[in-house]
This record gives structure tokens, C-alpha cells and sequence, in this order.
């Protein structure tokens, strides 16, 4: 006995189908995929669509789409490619068959509605997806299955995978383009043909001829070369989501049927402006494609110059291991001109690295034993072995690669709004049109022909293509520049919010300074500092470092202290058996009843000191000074120049940050800030209603830092900047902040430009459309126009910034 699917509506032997209870009827279906996408349209409310079928059959959804599935969630997987957080998983996607931004809400709305996807963020402009799910509640294979099913296809994001992805999408394109072309050229003698015979006068039979030929020409380019957009306009209809696909085709069918119509009551036909439409907007996607491609290119090439398997050494051995299966204590041989893929400490004697990729330093890094090796180098010179510290997710360079990638995916504020806007504008659009034949049949009385007309013009030119692209192009090559001069944005709304601060507020060491200090001068009331040493060894701050390089690294006896403790801006204050002692500012001192004579304090006003002291004596006082980096006074001249305030913060003494403040031109300065002053300074300023940028080291600063509306972060210690800023200065380059702010205002600027280019665009073309001023060829034409000189515009931030 035969039974149709209940949604492809084929037929097929009963005992073939699988039955189950859906509301509680039978129903049957050929394969699960149909079954899966009935319940996915019945979940959406959207059940009436088989009403509208009809008696047609569908072709049945290709098991395969489902196939092999299992391993992405498998452990290899899992290990490779998913980032933990918390106890959440996020796993970066790329999404194919994506063509507008209603495509983008499509997915985003549909993958947040399901249980276990906390989040789901996809960036337009290269198509990523940022999920966030929780692998207890939905396996990744679910998710991926779940896209498919929407009609789109999605694969992890992989440079290789990516290359091959991109190659097929260019070939596809490629065809459909060349079937487009090959028949406008064609279509056009055809035109030519029947305007001359308008004109000097041709038999009906002719005329018949001339139609059939524009008809055959045009099927394929509106069924075929359209085919993408037909996709897009399918989900549009599916899901009740108006999008950009769904007023190109509707536009070109409606000339289509029209032109069929006419054909067999001598009306005028337009088959090849409906051959021209799709042409012309398909051309236009497909340069929109390679412009996003080519901002992408320098991103994704970071990716790509990380090796995909090590040497291991194991017992006298040499393997070859994938770099995710690695383990911290493995040791590893690299060899010259190899990058490494972990970060390690180094076992050979000596290496020689080029750490341009993270520091943008092109010269040699010679390092020595025990020294540490970064995930990124390059290895100069000769071989070496060195030992992993740490597996691939957590190594520098991995971290900076996902970084990047993530940098997309949080919206500027300017974007969202963008969105919400062309999200309701087809909608506004074909409603514009359906008034425009309305009143041009009932009001003008133009006849339905030039009625028609009219309306598809408003419909193809007024397509949202540009004010989607307005915000994510511009974001995109802005970060690759900044990228490109060693400057990282963390998310791209960073660009939004450093675009409109107007105070920028510095910390001093490490960061306006070398952080380097060395003892120039020092008092000393004892000959005996092995207390103070062991008590310095205990500490990372620089002036603990540079005190135990001035008096030496050799340690007596390590004692046992019944107390240590590190007071924050302060200094260090430790008790052995009786006796307490004290080390670290004035301040520090005084707190704890020790009075430094005024002869000194004199002599040191203009420097920094540390204080040594023994109960209520003081045995010593070291007077110690920071270099300026180089390019300090050049960048920070520039930045007042483009009228952003400078405030200086330090927990140095007053006469040391007046000395630097005014070598610098700051005219505002505080000395002795504690981390939580400095914090108290930036709410202050805020409550002044002004956005504030905080520039730190990364470490003391990090309750400021959390403060400020951008946080950036000198790269000197990289793994703490990546942890608290909002943009790090990998080059850890004074001229590296006024780079980030200049690219930032910059890029802003453009997305402005961007958004009037694609609204005044619009606020011109559509009142011309609907008075009949355009024709839907010259609309088409426009219409991809206006989203290629979006992109256009965007590419020009390259130009800007290398000028």
C-alpha cells in the first residue's frame, strides 16, 4: 500500500515510512529530515504552508546534509576547536548561503530560542557565528543540524576549511554570473531588435519570434543565475522576515509574468530588464563579496602562519604531533625559520627569536637558558629545545588569534540601530509599493503596464543592502588596520566608544615611562640589605627589581618570615621573630610611625625613592629613575591636538610627577594615587558627563581600568593586558595610543558616512521611483551601485591611515 510524506507529499510503501504521533494524529514521513523540518515549521506556527502546497511534491531533504555529524562532538573536536567559559562552550561557525541581514536576525533568532544557546552572534560582513551553548542541554551537532534544516549550512571556522569555502562560493558565482551575462549580451540584440521595429515597424509574427527569444534567454537567468536570491526569498517567506532577496525577486518575477502576459496580447514586454535586474544586483553582490573578502584576507593570514603539528622529544625520540594533543612538560625541537605554536621556557643554551608578530620589534631577541619563548616567534638562527608551559588554547598567540576573531562580533551601538531600521524597511518598502500601483492604476489612470512598472522600480531600488553594510565593512578594515600596526580592539564597539571620549587618563610606569628603573643615588646607614633582599625577592613590582639588580641576586639563607604582606602603591612591610621591617615610599614610612629627614626628602624630590627601615629606624633610602620612552612627548602633543584632555595618575611622589608632567605638557597631574584613588578619578570624571579613556600596565590599574569607558593596556605584560583592557598596544608604543584613538575616530567617521550615503540614497531614489522617474533596469543598477560604494567608501580607511 502506498502512503505520501507528510511533507514532501511523494509516495512511498507504507512499512518504508516512519510513523509517529504529531498533536495526536499519525503522520509519516519518508526520512527524519522531513520529518525534522515539519515539526520545525509546525513549532514556528507556519503549518498552513503545506495548505498552500497543494498537491505538489517537494523533493525530500537530503539525508546527507546530516551525515558525519557525530564529530563535532567529538573529543578531538572539542579539543581543537571549542573555547570553554565558565560552564558554557563557544564555538566560532561560519554560516553559508547568508545574503542579508534578515538572513543574520533569521539564524540569531532561531538558534536563542532553543534550549541550551545562551547566546548566538553573527557578524554580516564575514558570515562568522559566535554561539555560546551549554553542551549538557545541546550537543554542537544539534546546532549545526538545526542551521541546516533553516536551509543555510554552517562548518567550524578553519583558515583551510575557510579558503576551500570561499573557493567553492566564487565558483558558484562564477557560473551563475556567466549564464547572466551570456544572456543579457544576447537579450540586448534582442531589445535592440524590437525597439528599432517599434520605431520603423515590424510584422506581429516578428514580434512573436523576438518575445519567445527574450523569454528562453531570461528563464535561466531569473531561475538559475537567481537561484541565490529565490533561496533567500523562500526563508524570508517561511519565517515572515522581509529581506533584500525578497524584493529582487519579487521585483524581476513580477516584470517576468508581465512580459509572459503581454506576449499574448501584444503588449510591450521586459524581458530583459528582468534579465538585467537579477544580472546587474548578482555582479554587484558578487564585487560586494570580494570587497569583504579582501578586509578580511590580513585577519584570516594570522591564522594561517600558525603550524598545525610540533616535534615532540620523547626518550631519546622524535614524533610528530598535532599541536592540540600536546602537553605542558612536553619538550619540543623547532627548527630555523619554523613559528612557534606554544608558549614554552627555553632548555637549549641560547636561542635567537623574531617577536615582530606580537611586539612589531623587527629586530633579534636573543634569549638564554630558563628564558621564556612565545606562541608566534619566528626562530632565527639556529635550532633549539625548549620546554611547553602551556597547551595551545591557553598560549599567547591562540589567545590573540580568538581574540581578533571575537573582536567582530559585539556590535557598536551605531550597528544595532542600523539593523533594527533595515530589518522593518522591506517591510515599509513593499508596502511604499503597493501604494505607488494604487494610486498610479486608480489615481493617474496610467494604465496597469506603466502602474507595474513603476512599482517594481521602487521595490528593486530601494533594497537595504547598503545600510546593512554601512557599520560592519568599516568596522572590519578598521581593525585590520589597527591590527596591521600592532593595536588590538577586543570587540568592535570599542571603535564607537574610544570615537567619542574626550579625556584620556595615563598612568605613569610602564607605561608614559620605560618601566626600567635604576638606582642612582642612595643614603645608607648599614652595610648589611640581606633582609631586604629576601623580602624584595618576593616581589615583581619594577623597583623591587631594579633595587635587587643594584644590590644582587644572591641570596643569603632564605629565612622564614612569620609575616609578609605587599601594601598596594605603598611598598612592603615583613616581621622576623621580633623585629618588623619596612620598605617602599614615604608614605609607606609614615603610615607606620618612621620619619624621613627633611634634608632628604629635598635632595629626592624629583625622583623616586625607596625606604628601608628596621623598627623605627631607618637604615636606607635609594633614589631611583625611569627613562620616557622615546616617542612619549611626539604622541601625546598629537593627542592634545586632537582636543582630548590629558591626566596624569601615579602612585609616585609629587616632585617626580611634576618633572614628567611637565617634560610631557600635561598641565594635570596627581602624585600618590592608590589604585582605588585612581579609580575614584575616573568616576569623577564621568560624573561630568565626559567618556573617558584609561591607558594602564595592566596590573596595579585594574580597578581603573574596569572604571573607564575604553581600557587600554600597554603590551609589556601581555597576558595580564589581555585579561583587563578593552584595547592592548601590543608594541607597548606611547604612539601606539594616539594610533588607536586616531584609527578609532577615523573608522567612526567613515560608519557615518557610510549610514548617509546608504539613507540619503534612499531619501533621493525612492521619491523618484515611485514618481516614475526610473526605470527598474536603471533601479538594479543603482541599487548595487549604492552597496559597492559603501564598500568602496569603507576600503578607503586603508588609504586614510597609510597617508
Amino acid at each position: 500500500m502506498l502512503r505520501k510524506c507528510n511533507h514532501c507529499h511523494l509516495e512511498f510503501d507504507t512499512n518504508s515510512l516512519i510513523k509517529t504521533q504529531i498533536k495526536g494524529e499519525d503522520k509519516y514521513f519518508c526520512c527524519k529530515g522531513c520529518k525534522g523540518v515539519y515539526e520545525l515549521l509546525l513549532d514556528e506556527g507556519l503549518e498552513d504552508f503545506y495548505a498552500k502546497l497543494g498537491n505538489q511534491a517537494l523533493s525530500p531533504v537530503e539525508s546527507s546534509q546530516n551525515e558525519g555529524l557525530e564529530y563535532f562532538d567529538s573529543e578531538a573536536f572539542f579539543e581543537k576547536y571549542i573555547q570553554e567559559k565558565e560552564d558554557l562552550c563557544e564555538a566560532t561557525l561560519i554560516l553559508e548561503k547568508i545574503h542579508c541581514i534578515a538572513c543574520v536576525w533569521l539564524n540569531e533568532k532561531i538558534l536563542t530560542k532553543q534550549e541550551g544557546i545562551k547566546k548566538a552572534l553573527i557578524n554580516y560582513t564575514n558570515h562568522k557565528a559566535t554561539i555560546l551553548f551549554d553542551k549538557d542541554k545541546i550537543k554542537l551537532s544539534q546546532i549545526i543540524a538545526l542551521i541546516r534544516m533553516l536551509g543555510y549550512d554552517a562548518h567550524v571556522y578553519d583558515s583551510k576549511i575557510q579558503e576551500q569555502y570561499i573557493k567553492k562560493e566564487k565558483r558558484d558565482y562564477y557560473i551563475k554570473m556567466s549564464v547572466g551575462i551570456f544572456c543579457v549580451m544576447n537579450i540586448m540584440w534582442i531589445a535592440v531588435a524590437q525597439y528599432a521595429g517599434y520605431f520603423s515597424g515590424i510584422s506581429q509574427d516578428m514580434k512573436n519570434i523576438l518575445n519567445f527569444a527574450g523569454f528562453v534567454l531570461s528563464t535561466p537567468v531569473l531561475f538559475f543565475s537567481g537561484s541565490i536570491f529565490w533561496r533567500g526569498a523562500y526563508a524570508a517567506l517561511r519565517f515572515k522576515v522581509p529581506n533584500m532577496d525578497l524584493l529582487v525577486i519579487s521585483g524581476a518575477t513580477l516584470g517576468y509574468l508581465y512580459s509572459i502576459y503581454a506576449s499574448f496580447y501584444g503588449g510591450e514586454t521586459y524581458f530583459e530588464s528582468v534579465a538585467m535586474i537579477v544580472t546587474f544586483v548578482l555582479v554587484g553582490k558578487f564585487l560586494e563579496i570580494r570587497g569583504k573578502k579582501s578586509a578580511v584576507d590580513s585577519l584570516d593570514m594570522l591564522n594561517a602562519t600558525m603550524p598545525l603539528s610540533v616535534v615532540v622529544c620523547e626518550g631519546g625520540e622524535k614524533r610528530e604531533k598535532a599541536i592540540e594533543a600536546v602537553k605542558v612538560g612536553d619538550l619540543i625541537e623547532v627548527r630555523v625559520g619554523e613559528r612557534i605554536a606554544l608558549d614554552g621556557i627555553l632548555k637549549s643554551s641560547e636561542a635567537v627569536c623574531d617577536e615582530s608578530a606580537l611586539s612589531g620589534e623587527s629586530l633579534p631577541v636573543f634569549k638564554k637558558y630558563a628564558n621564556p619563548i612565545l606562541s608566534g616567534s619566528l626562530v632565527l638562527n639556529n635550532p633549539f629545545i625548549y620546554e611547553v608551559t602551556k597547551s595551545f588554547k591557553d598560549s599567547l598567540m591562540s589567545k590573540l588569534i580568538h581574540l581578533v576573531e571575537e573582536s567582530l562580533n559585539a556590535r557598536p551601538r551605531i550597528e544595532e540601530i542600523a539593523n533594527k531600521i533595515s530589518r522593518y524597511f522591506s517591510v515599509v518598502i513593499l508596502s511604499l509599493a503597493m501604494l505607488t500601483f494604487l494610486v498610479w492604476f486608480f489615481g493617474i489612470y496610467a494604465g496597469f503596464e506603466k502602474s507595474l512598472m513603476v512599482m517594481i522600480s521602487v521595490i528593486i531600488i530601494a533594497c537595504p543592502c547598503a545600510l546593512a553594510l554601512a557599520t560592519p565593512i568599516a568596522s572590519l578594515v578598521g581593525l585590520n588596520e589597527a591590527f596591521k600596526r600592532k593595536i588590538l580592539f577586543k570587540e568592535a564597539k570599542f571603535i564607537e566608544s574610544i570615537a567619542q571620549a574626550s579625556v584620556l587618563v595615563l598612568d605613569k610606569t610602564g607605561t608614559l615611562t620605560k618601566g626600567k628603573l635604576k638606582v642612582v643615588d642612595k643614603i645608607a646607614y648599614c652595610e648589611d640589605f640581606s633582609i631586604l633582599k629576601q623580602i624584595l625577592a618576593k616581589s615583581n613590582h619594577p623597583i623591587a627589581l631594579a633595587l635587587l639588580e643594584y644590590l644582587g641576586r644572591d641570596l643569603d639563607k632564605e629565612v622564614e618570615f612569620s609575616r609578609l604582606e605587599q601594601v598596594s602603591a605603598r611598598g612592603m612591610s615583613a616581621k622576623l621573630g621580633e623585629d618588623f621591617y619596612y620598605g617602599g615610599n614615604e608614605a609607606h614610612l609614615l603610615e607606620n610611625g618612621i620619619k624621613i629627614p627633611t634634608e632628604i626628602q629635598e635632595k629626592f624630590k624629583e625622583r623616586s625613592i625607596f625606604c628601608y627601615a628596621k623598627n623605627n629606624e631607618l637604615l636606607a633610602v635609594f633614589m631611583l629613575e625611569d627613562e620616557l620612552k622615546e616617542d612619549a612627548k611626539v604622541a601625546l602633543k598629537s593627542i592634545k591636538q586632537m582636543g582630548i584632555s590629558l591626566v596624569l595618575l601615579s602612585g609616585d611622589n609629587h616632585g617626580v610627577c611634576k618633572k614628567i608632567a611637565q617634560e610631557l605638557g600635561i598641565s594635570e597631574y596627581y602624585a600618590n594615587c592608590s589604585p582605588i584613588s585612581k579609580a575614584d578619578f575616573v568616576d569623577k570624571i564621568h560624573k561630568s558627563g565626559k567618556k573617558v579613556i584609561m591607558v594602564g600596565d595592566g596590573i596595579n590599574d585594574a580597578l581603573a581600568l574596569s572604571k573607564s569607558d575604553v581600557a587600554i593596556a600597554m603590551g609589556g605584560g601581555i597576558d595580564v593586558a589581555i585579561s583587563v583592557s578593552d584595547v592592548v598596544v601590543l608594541d607597548d608604543k606611547v604612539g601606539g595610543i594616539r594610533e588607536a584613538i586616531y584609527l578609532g575616530r577615523r573608522t567612526y567617521s567613515f560608519i557615518k558616512q557610510n549610514l548617509w550615503i546608504s539613507l540619503v540614497y534612499n531619501l533621493l531614489t525612492i521619491p523618484l521611483a515611485m514618481a516614475g522617474y526610473v526605470i527598474p533596469l536603471i533601479a538594479a543598477l543603482s541599487m548595487s551601485l549604492s552597496s559597492l560604494l559603501v564598500v568602496g567608501n569603507s576600503m578607503r580607511i586603508k588609504k586614510d591611515c597609510e597617508e
